[in-house]
Order: C-alpha cells, then structure tokens, then sequence
C-alpha cells in the first residue's frame, strides 16, 4: 500500500521560510515523477512544483518561481518542498503525489495524472 506523509507545514511571517518533507512508503518512489499541490480556503487545489524521478528536472507554478525549490532524496525516499519569501497568499494546505509510472513526460502539471496523494499539511503565512 501506498502512503505519503508530508509534514514541516506552521505559522510564519510574511517573508520567511519553511521546508515541507514528503516521505513515501510502500513502495520505492525513486523512479517515479512527484509533485507538490496546495489548496487555499475556498479555492480548487493548483499546482505548485513537480520533479522527475532523478531530480533532474523540476517546473514550477509562476506564482513560486524563484521563491520554491523541489527537490529529492531518492535514497530516503522523499521530497521536498523549500519556500522562501513567503507571502500571505501562499496560505494554503499543500499536498505531494506520486505518479506510479515512469514512461511519458519527465514532469506533470495537471492533478488528475497522479495517483497518490499525502494528507496535506497546513501553511499559514502572516502579513
């Protein structure tokens, strides 16, 4: 069985950091495209960052470009999401997924190609 945990999620300030850990279990997510989500009060969930299964390529949303970096350690199974310069539109609950496959694109965007998705952890950005 399949199962993803994210945590590192809290309160900060406007401006200031956090790093969120995604750690899989269940199977060996090293071969696989990751992804991290989130979802603000009363809004659809959005894309935020996605990596391929070697790190080598990663995509972002605009709205975290230059302030994210995604990032894995295939050898401890995990992902991670570094925010930087965080704002208070960046209040959201954030999700990572995995998708159990490794033919096609490097890299996905869209929610509904990944198969498993964490619990969500909350980030709460204060002006």
């Amino acid at each position: 069985q399949v199962q993803l945990v994210e945590s590192g999620g809290g309160l900060v300030q406007a401006g200031g950091s956090l790093r969120l850990s995604c750690a899989g279990s269940g199977r060996t997510f090293s071969s696989y495209p990751m992804g991290w989500f989130r979802q603000a009060p009363g809004k659809e969930r959005e894309f935020v960052a996605a990596i391929s299964w070697s790190g080598g390529v990663t995509h972002y949303a605009d709205s975290v470009k230059g302030r994210f970096t995604i990032s894995r350690d295939n050898a401890e199974n995990t992902v991670y999401l570094q925010m930087n310069s965080l704002k208070p539109e960046d209040t959201a609950v954030y999700y990572c997924a995995v998708r159990l496959s490794n033919s096609g694109s490097p890299i996905y965007t869209a929610e509904r190609l990944y198969d498993s998705w964490g619990q969500g952890t909350q980030v709460t950005v204060s002006s």
